[in-house]
């Protein structure tokens, strides 16, 4: 496809999704009289109108609903095979922005300092959370949640499944006693997370049996990392994810409580690390750092 043509098709799809000349202008960085001719070549070629244009309103034509998803199918091509192009050259270049929980600030710079070896021309900025943040209104490659996705508009991509269990430090077990059972958690000091909601109940699994416990928490905290820190600091017994908090037991400065039990959800699955990000066709650049982080769960020793 000519150049031309493609230069064409982007003015038309920035007016249908800006409803506006002027501002789709703005967005490309062309001049309005520049889109308008663009569109009305594209209008030649196609042989029918595109746009109702009124003194403050522009809407798309029949036709220019019709066109409109195939004008967005190829400029995704268009930038895809961009995208694999720089790859292949070693040239991938620009910003990678997204979103990540607060606990992942523990492994995410090492994972970035490997990206940023193959892919020295790409600048990353991370946003560390732990609210939801929705990247499309962010304007974010994408984000990374834990626990369980939900539905929504946003496309999934997995990285890794992982295990919640309990966990406190020799110090605090030492000076309180270790539970022997989930009852006896109750006259225990129980951190809670409570971004981005408060739990009531903790939803106990073993080979042969499904427990819940009424949390009655001593400490809460906002923050994954300040949970994390917490139970290593002696505080009380924390809900932790395995990936996190199983080095910290090899080390010796955590241990499991009620070993036999995994937390999960009501229905008995286990978490999923996972990104979202909106529909469209991701950039390499942007596929490849999400291809080291997955490789972060892969190296998980289970």
């Amino acid at each position: 496809m000519a150049l031309d043509m493609l230069a064409e098709l982007e003015a038309f799809a920035m007016v249908a999704r800006k409803r506006s000349f002027v501002a789709a202008a703005r967005a490309l960085g062309r001049s309005p009289s520049a889109v308008t001719r663009a569109v009305q070549a594209l209008e030649e070629n196609a042989g029918a109108k595109l746009f109702n244009r009124s003194s403050n309103a522009v809407s798309l034509t029949e036709a220019g609903e019709r066109l409109l998803p195939y004008a967005y199918k190829m400029l995704d091509l268009q930038r895809e095979a961009d995208e694999e192009l720089t790859g292949l050259s070693g040239l991938a270049s620009g910003w990678v922005r997204f979103s990540a929980p607060e606990s992942l600030a523990q492994v995410l710079p090492g994972l970035i300092a490997q990206y940023g070896e193959r892919y020295s021309q790409v600048n990353v900025d991370v946003i560390f959370s732990d609210e939801p943040i929705d990247p499309a209104k962010s304007k974010l490659d994408f984000s990374i949640r834990g626990a369980f996705a939900q539905d929504s508009e946003l496309i999934g991509y997995p990285l890794w499944r992982y295990s919640r269990s309990l966990y406190a430090s020799p110090a605090y077990l030492h000076r309180h006693g270790v539970p022997e059972t989930i009852e006896a958690l109750e006259a225990h000091a129980l951190i809670l997370h409570t971004a981005p909601r408060i739990l009531k109940e903790w939803k106990f699994r073993s080979a042969d049996q499904a427990v819940s416990l009424r949390v009655h928490p001593r400490f809460r905290f906002s923050s994954g990392v300040a949970v994390f820190q917490a139970a290593l600091a002696g505080v009380g017994i924390a809900r932790l994810a395995d990936w996190l908090a199983e080095p910290e037991v090899q080390a010796g400065r955590l241990q499991r409580v009620c070993a036999e039990y995994r937390l999960t959800a009501s229905n008995g699955d286990s978490p999923q690390m996972h990104a979202v990000y909106p529909a469209g066709t991701l950039p390499q650049r942007v596929k490849a750092l999400l291809e080291v982080i997955r490789g972060f769960g892969d190296s998980l020793d289970r």
